[in-house]
């Protein structure tokens, strides 16, 4: 393998698309999960609230209730943790924002504040990778408390008020767990299986039209090795290993066999067990010979207990904060101009503005273009909503606090279709919200929604270009060269001589189940940091077809792996 990186002239400017920004996608297949849970989760608080009459006080339980959004795909024992890092989170932004509220009254001290805050929120749910729905929770309640009036007396309260609602918040999010304690991983399992039944019949068509290799067919089979690496991650995120979460783990060793061996394989069978995994039903017995449970036991070992259990995790807190930086320095650049450019048009609520803008950065500068159109038409169509909703909504306190609770559930139920179909939902809810401290005329929050929603889609999209990511490219080469030492480093222990029990000299299953792992990790790496890398401007070219082959490569080794550990894996998934 060659140290030395190729140059690339540099490319023009690439176009931003408008074809497919807003189509519809299909649901999440738990689209259902947040929805209810977020219902649940601000319903209690808010409703207490209002019994008691002080409906004023729901932003900062709503600070601690809108937790309940995260760590839905985690184990229960992972979802726990992550649940407890964001509301702890939480907390500490909250209170920042409430300190510095009741410290200064000045807007351009606030917008700061506000901006700053943001760029962290960014940076730590990156770097966390916590998942959806990522910074914007945060920053839209951290900027609501920044300009909300505050003294310093009414701080610790209001920070109670929060952790309680963040507490049943954890409850929420735990309590699906009574009824089926294995179902994240049961989900992570049957989308592994679906990935692998469509690779093996892009496969099938592939060979039929005589064109294996092109791009439905590359992105199906790296669509299939990520999945049955997230299925691994989540079954092995708790040390116990009872028999249901152990039945699992052979259907996912039977995806990677199908990864291995996709003309030997039945992809209606996979996709069959992908759907009796569904509910509560028994989890599907497979066939297990000799060699799958050695395979599935070294698998299992290596990644519990083994060096790398815990290398990756690390490797992201010490080395990760690098790549994130010019995202962190975007979002601190938009968020306080498009608040100062708010607050120079006259804006009453500057903060819009400021999560509009902390809301578009996406992995690279198209998506964020993308994710700004859809921002503009959602929050657009929901200011129409909310002028219809509003009368309504004017009824009295429990008729705004039910409207908002069905646009909680509403955007939920639609944000996983397109992110502006639930923007549509997200509008009229931020917009009542306002209105628990009282009614207000809405001709003026509509009009002052509308400024701000364009305002910080513009300046929030301006900062992402004038803040580029010129080392994405570099990323790219460094993801290249760790699959490549990867991949070398599995071909030498394929090559090796059968493995010897009990021998120093030869590498027993243990070194080549290791090798496979990371170069199944190394490829899913690679291919997240070229889709991130393919959609920035103002780069060199990359190098597409370098990657082409150094993942055609990775892959074919990755199938050596199974068949080298053993033939019977193979046999058992024909039978």
């Amino acid at each position: 393998m060659s140290s030395v990186r190729p140059r690339h002239r540099a490319t023009p400017v690439r176009r931003l698309p408008l074809a497919g920004v807003l189509r519809l996608n299909r649901p999440s297949d738990i689209w259902f999960k947040p929805a209810l849970s977020v219902v649940v989760a601000v319903g209690v608080p808010n409703l207490t609230l209002l019994a008691l009459g002080r409906l004023d006080l729901a932003l900062y339980s709503m600070a601690g209730s809108l937790c309940a959004l995260y760590a839905h795909n985690l184990p229960y024992a992972a979802r726990g943790r992550a649940l407890g890092g964001v509301v702890l989170g939480m907390l500490a932004s909250v209170a920042i924002a409430l300190v510095t509220a009741s410290l200064t009254s000045s807007a351009m001290v606030l917008v700061a504040v506000g901006a700053l805050l943001a760029a962290a929120h960014k940076a730590l749910t990156d770097l966390t990778r916590i998942g959806p729905p990522g910074p914007v929770i945060f920053t839209f309640i951290s900027s609501a408390s920044l300009f909300a009036p505050q003294t310093l007396g009414q701080v610790p309260g209001h920070l109670a008020l929060a952790a309680g609602a963040g507490a049943w918040a954890w409850l929420v999010g735990m309590a699906p767990g009574l009824v089926r304690p294995h179902g994240p991983e049961r989900r992570a399992t049957a989308r592994a299986l679906n990935a692998a039944a469509g690779y093996v019949e892009a496969y099938g068509s592939a060979s039929t039209s005589g064109v294996r290799g092109g791009a439905g067919h590359r992105r199906a089979r790296a669509a299939a090795a990520a999945a049955v690496h997230a299925a691994w991650q989540s079954l092995l995120a708790t040390g116990a290993r009872p028999e249901p979460r152990r039945a699992l783990e052979r259907l996912v060793v039977r995806a990677e066999v199908a990864l291995a061996a996709p003309a030997d394989t039945d992809p209606a069978r996979l996709r069959t067990w992908a759907r009796d995994l569904r509910g509560t039903n028994p989890v599907p017995r497979v066939a297990s010979g000799r060699d799958a449970d050695e395979l599935l036991g070294v698998e299992v070992e290596l990644l519990e207990t083994g060096p790398a259990a815990g290398r990756s995790g690390r490797r992201r807190w010490s080395g990760g904060l690098g790549p994130l930086l010019p995202f962190a320095l975007r979002t601190a650049l938009g968020c306080a101009l498009a608040g100062y450019v708010s607050l120079a048009l006259g804006v009453g609520r500057p903060y819009w503005a400021l999560v509009t803008a902390a809301s578009l950065y996406q992995a690279n500068l198209t998506l964020t273009w993308s994710r700004g159109v859809q921002r503009v038409v959602g929050n657009l169509v929901g200011v129409l909503l909310f002028a219809a909703v509003a009368p309504l909504a004017h009824l009295g306190p429990a008729a705004l606090v039910l409207c908002c609770l069905a646009f909680n559930f509403g955007a939920e139920a639609l944000i996983t279709r397109n992110y502006w179909l639930g923007s549509i939902c997200v509008t009229p809810m931020a917009l009542l919200i306002t209105e628990f401290t009282g009614f207000q005329e809405p001709g003026a929050l509509m009009t002052d929604r509308v400024v701000d929603t364009l305002v910080g889609a513009v300046v929030g999209f301006a900062a992402a270009v004038a803040v580029t990511n010129r080392r994405a490219g570099d990323r790219v080469e460094d993801a290249l060269d760790t699959v490549e030492r990867a991949r070398e480093h599995a071909a030498r222990l394929i090559a090796a001589e059968p493995p010897v029990s009990g021998s120093g000299s030869t590498p027993g299953p243990g070194a080549l189940e290791a090798a496979r792992r990371r170069l199944a990790a190394a490829l899913v790496e690679l291919r997240a940091t070229a889709d991130a890398a393919a959609g920035e401007w103002w780069q060199r070219a990359l190098p597409q077809e370098r990657v082409m082959l150094v993942e055609q490569a990775g892959h074919r080794t990755l199938a050596a792996t199974v068949r080298r550990q053993g033939p019977h894996v193979l046999e058992d998934a024909e039978a």
